[in-house]
C-alpha cells in the first residue's frame, strides 16, 4: 500500500484550494490558470488514483478527510473535466471510494453522491458556455440535475447493450453487426465502473456477446475485473453471464476455483451442509454442468489431492462438490444436455454408473450388495494388464475419490456384513487410503485391518464395553509404520463407536485417546461431519447417533 509520502497532506489543501479559487474567479481566468496547472494536477489526480485502489472506501476517507471536498470540487470544474485524461482518472477515484456494502447511513449518503458526480460525468460533453441553457432546459422540465444525468446515463447503458445484442424486427438483425474493436473499447471504458450497479446490464451484454471472429473480442482487463468482483460479491451477475466469463476466460475459472478451495479450507466448518452451502454458492457444480469447466476444476482438485497427500479436508471438498455438481446435472433442465458418464470419459462406464449411484437411492438392504459390485469392478479394472503405470492406477482411485460416501458405507458394513462381503469391502478401504499396492503395501495393509475388523466385529453386538476391549486392536494402530494402515484402523474404530450396540458409552473417551495428534484429529472431525450428514437423512430413528455426533464434532472443534 502506498505511503502518506505519495500524496502529502500539504498537496490535498493546495489543490482545494485551486478549486476553490478557480470557482471564484471569472470563466477566463479559470480557464487559464486550470490549463497553466493541468498537467501536475493530472499527475497528482493519478497519484490519488494509485493510492486509493488499494483501500477499502472507509479506510480512504478516514485516511483523506479533504478527499470529497476536492473531488467534488473538480468534478463540477468544465475546465478540467473538458480534459478526457483528467475526466477518466476522476471517475476512477470516484469509483475507489464507492463502498460496494454500505454499512452507515453515512456511506448510503455518500454513495449517492458519488453516482450523482459520477452520472454528471458520464454525460458531461462540450459543457462549458451551454451549462447554464441546460441547467435553465432540466429545470423546466421538472427535473433535478441528478436525475436528469442518471436517466442520461440510463439511456447510454441501454444505447450500448442495445448495440451489443443487436435490434431484431421479426427474427431479422435491422443494425450492422458492432465491430470487435468496438466492443474492445466499451469493455475497456467499463473496468473502473464494474462495481456500479447502473452498468450491470451492460456487463452482462459484454460477456454474453460473441463476434464473428474466433479470438478473444473482451480485454483481459475487463474480464480479470469482472470476475475478482464477482469474487468478491461486490456485483451481483446472471448465472449465464458468469457462465460465460468462465468459459471465455480461462484465468477467470482457475481462480473462481482456487478461491473457492481457499475459502472451504480456511473456514472451520461444523457441517457438511455449511460446506454445501459455500459450494452453491459459487455456482460452480451448476458451471460444471458444461463439460469444459468440469473438466477444468476436475483437474485443479486433482493437484490439490497431489499437492496435500490427500489431506482429509480437500478429500472431502472433492466428494461434496461431486454431490453438488451431481445434483445440478440433474436438476438442468437443458433439452440437450450431456449425461452423467460423459464427464468420466476415460473410465470403465459400468464402474462410474455403479458410483454415481448415490446411497439414499437405494434400500439399506442393497448397500453391502452394492459396494461388493463396486469393489469388484475396482479390483477387476486395478488388476487390468493394461494398466501399466502409477498414472492409470491414479486416475482410477481419483475417480473412486469422487463418490466418497460410499468408502463411510464400506467402514460401516464391513463391521455388520459377513465373511463372504468383508472381504470385498475391506479391499475397497484399503485401495481408497493406500491405492499403490508397491512392494505389497497394500496387501499388508489387509492383513493388519483384517485383525483389526475383525475383533471389532466379535465386539460389534456387545452393549457392554470399556476401553479395555479395544486395546488389543488400538495396539497394532501404533505398532504399524504405515500411515495408510492407521487412517483405515481409525475410520474402523469411529464406525464401530457410532454403530456398535455398547458403543456410544466409550466413544467420548477413546476419541480422545487417538485424537493426541493433530492430524488424527483432522481426520476424524472430517469423517464425523460426513457421517452426521448422512444420518440426517435417515430420519428419527437415528435420533441418539445423530446427537453423540454432534457432540463430538463440538469437542474436536476445540481442538483443530
Amino acid at each position: 500500500m502506498a505511503q502518506d509520502t505519495t500524496v502529502p497532506k500539504l498537496n490535498f489543501e493546495y489543490w482545494l484550494d485551486k478549486a476553490v479559487e478557480w470557482g471564484q474567479t471569472t470563466a477566463l481566468q479559470s480557464q487559464q490558470d486550470v490549463c497553466l496547472h493541468l498537467p501536475k494536477l493530472q499527475e497528482f489526480l493519478q497519484q490519488i488514483y494509485e493510492t486509493l485502489k488499494h483501500m477499502n472506501s472507509a479506510s480512504a476517507i478516514q485516511r483523506f478527510p479533504l478527499i470529497g471536498q476536492l473531488l467534488g470540487r473538480l468534478c463540477w470544474n468544465p475546465f478540467v473535466i473538458g480534459y478526457d485524461e483528467s475526466q477518466k482518472t476522476l471517475i476512477w477515484c470516484l469509483c475507489c471510494l464507492y463502498s460496494s456494502e454500505p454499512q452507515s447511513p453515512v456511506e448510503l449518503k455518500a454513495n449517492s453522491w458519488i453516482r450523482a458526480l459520477l452520472c454528471h460525468l458520464l454525460s458531461s460533453s462540450a459543457w462549458g458556455s451551454k451549462e447554464a441553457d441546460t441547467s435553465n432546459f432540466i429545470s423546466i422540465l421538472g427535473y433535478t440535475s441528478e436525475d436528469y444525468y442518471e436517466k442520461l446515463v440510463e439511456n447510454m447503458v441501454l444505447s450500448l447493450v442495445t448495440e451489443l445484442r443487436g435490434n431484431r424486427l421479426n427474427g431479422f438483425n435491422i443494425q450492422g453487426r458492432i465491430s470487435a474493436d468496438r466492443v474492445y473499447t466499451v469493455s475497456l471504458f467499463c473496468v473502473p465502473l464494474i462495481t456500479l450497479p447502473d452498468l450491470t446490464p451492460l456487463l452482462e451484454a459484454l460477456l454474453t456477446h460473441h463476434g464473428s471472429k474466433s479470438q478473444e473480442v473482451l480485454s483481459s482487463e475487463f474480464l480479470e475485473a469482472v470476475n475478482e468482483a464477482f469474487l468478491r460479491k461486490k456485483i451481483a451477475l446472471s448465472e449465464s453471464a458468469v457462465f460465460s466469463l468462465w468459459l471465455r476466460h480461462l484465468p477467470s475459472l482457475e481462480k473462481a476455483t482456487l478461491d473457492l478451495l481457499e475459502r472451504l479450507i480456511s473456514n472451520q466448518t461444523t457441517s457438511l451442509e455449511e460446506v454445501m452451502r459455500i459450494i452453491k454458492d459459487s455456482l460452480l457444480p451448476k458451471a460444471s454442468c458444461y463439460p469444459a469447466i468440469f473438466r477444468i476444476v476436475d483437474e485443479i482438485f486433482k493437484s490439490a489431492v497431489l499437492e496435500t497427500d490427500g489431506a482429509p479436508e480437500v478429500m472431502m471438498i472433492i466428494q461434496v462438490f461431486t454431490q453438488c455438481f451431481v445434483q445440478a446435472h440433474q436438476n438442468d433442465n437443458k433439452q440437450h444436455k450431456f449425461p452423467l458418464k460423459v464427464y468420466f470419459p476415460h473410465h470403465h462406464q459400468p464402474l462410474v454408473i455403479a458410483l454415481l449411484k448415490h446411497p439414499f437411492d437405494l434400500p439399506a438392504t442393497f448397500w453391502s450388495q452394492h459396494l461388493k459390485h463396486i469393489s469388484d469392478m475396482l479390483k477387476a479394472a486395478v488388476q487390468d494388464e493394461t494398466i501399466r503405470s502409477y498414472a492409470d492406477l491414479f486416475e482410477t482411485w481419483y475417480l473412486f475419490v469422487h463418490f466418497g460416501e460410499w468408502t463411510d458405507m464400506a467402514a460401516e458394513q464391513v463391521l455388520k456384513s459377513g465373511a463372504k462381503s468383508s472381504d470385498a469391502l475391506l479391499w475397497l478401504l484399503a485401495f481408497y487410503y493406500n491405492p499403490y499396492n508397491e512392494n505389497h503395501q497394500r496387501t499388508q495393509t489387509m492383513v493388519e485391518t483384517r485383525a483389526v475388523c475383525d475383533h471389532l466385529k466379535m465386539l460389534f453386538s456387545h452393549t457392554t464395553l470399556s476401553i479395555t476391549d479395544l486395546e488389543a486392536a488400538a495396539s497394532r494402530m501404533s505398532d504399524t509404520t504405515q500411515p495408510c494402515t492407521k487412517h483405515l484402523i481409525r475410520h474402523l474404530f469411529i464406525s464401530f463407536l457410532l454403530f456398535s450396540s455398547g458403543g456410544h458409552k466409550i466413544a467420548r473417551e477413546f476419541v480422545s485417546h487417538i485424537t493426541e495428534a493433530r492430524d488424527a484429529t483432522r481426520e476424524i472431525f472430517a469423517s464425523l461431519i460426513r457421517t452426521a450428514y448422512r444420518l440426517n437423512h435417515f430420519g428419527e430413528k437415528n435420533q441418539r447417533t445423530i446427537k453423540l455426533v454432534n457432540e463430538l464434532v463440538q469437542e474436536l472443534t476445540f481442538k483443530i
